[in-house]
């Protein structure tokens, strides 16, 4: 299949080398590495889809071009809108043209994420009774000198949704909504650190940094019959994942654990799962719909509680 890549920063990249040989043209208006300034100077008989890794605010109006042309998409997390009704739209076109809208969410094809998922399916875990997640980076200062990415609600949207989607993976969609605990901005002017929960059942407690002195990622989900935890990512490594068996009345649990010290596989996993999307026109703009109401919401949230300080 012929693709194009719109947006050659770091993303863009990272999708141009897995494409491989298979990549016809890139599109940036800014990049000169780039052979093309405007997706409308790529003649459409020349691609049969897109790899979209664009700002934020230019991806409704990209796609629509896309999917309304019959092209195949894959856009880079979050696919966000003013309104659910706007992905809606972009879901009837795909439909009405037989191709596939999927946006990335490489942790789904983490190996430890995996194992996680099937620990939960499998029953061995009982009821579950809480998950705690975080996801931390330290990439605060390069958000503030970005031209565009340090704004609006800054680290919920970015690495919330991946959380979120985690736990779509995992769970499928919790019955109870999510609530702001802490919206920070400790050197940002946008938030760069910011936790949120759900008191359902299963408790849900999220954090998510730009200020982490390491990349990191965990997970720890505790249960009726005992535990389950992540350490790190794959690309973060080493990356670890334990199973413990509870004791009861106490006592301590038998353990199994797997540590992987590897290169990060998500990337070429995620590609050729889109590929296989393309061949019956499938896509996951359900989950973005679900996505796009939660962040807003916590987004709109998160700024009452902490409304952006003027001149910083």
């Amino acid at each position: 299949m012929r693709v194009i890549v719109i947006g050659l920063g770091i993303q863009g990249h990272k999708r141009r080398a897995i494409a491989g040989n298979a990549v016809v043209a890139t599109v940036d208006p800014v990049n000169p590495e780039a052979n093309r300034k405007s997706v409308v100077d790529v003649p459409l008989a020349d691609y049969d889809a897109a790899l979209v890794c664009t700002p934020d605010e230019s991806k409704i109006e990209l796609l629509t071009y896309l999917l309304d042309n019959g092209k195949h998409v894959l856009v880079e997390k979050p696919l966000f809108a003013p309104s659910d009704a706007d992905l809606a739209k972009l879901a009837a076109i795909a439909r009405a043209k037989g191709v596939t809208c999927y946006t990335a969410y490489n942790h789904r094809f983490e190996p430890h994420f995996v194992r996680m998922k099937q620990a939960i399916d499998s029953g061995v875990l009982g009821e579950i009774y809480s998950l705690r997640m975080f996801n931390g980076n330290g990439t605060a200062r390069l958000v503030r000198n970005s031209a565009w990415r340090d704004k609006a609600a800054g680290v919920l949207p970015d690495l919330g949704s991946h959380l979120l989607d985690t736990i779509l993976f995992w769970f499928g969609r919790p019955d109870t909504p999510f609530q702001i605990q802490s919206a920070q901005r400790f050197e940002n002017r946008a938030f760069d650190h910011v936790t949120f929960v759900s008191n359902g059942r299963p408790l849900m407690q999220l954090e998510m940094t730009l200020l982490s002195w390491r990349n990191h990622f965990y997970a720890d989900i505790m249960s009726e019959k005992g535990s389950a935890h992540i350490q790190s990512l794959c690309k973060w490594g080493p990356s670890a994942f334990t199973l413990r068996d509870r004791k009861l009345p106490s006592g301590r649990p038998d353990e199994e654990s797997v540590t992987l010290v590897q290169p990060d596989p998500t990337w070429q996993l995620e590609y050729d799962h889109f590929l296989k999307l393309c061949r019956n026109g499938t896509g996951n703009i359900e989950n973005d719909i679900w996505l796009n109401g939660a962040l807003n919401m916590l987004s709109a949230e998160a700024l009452k509680l902490s409304p952006p300080v003027v001149g910083k």
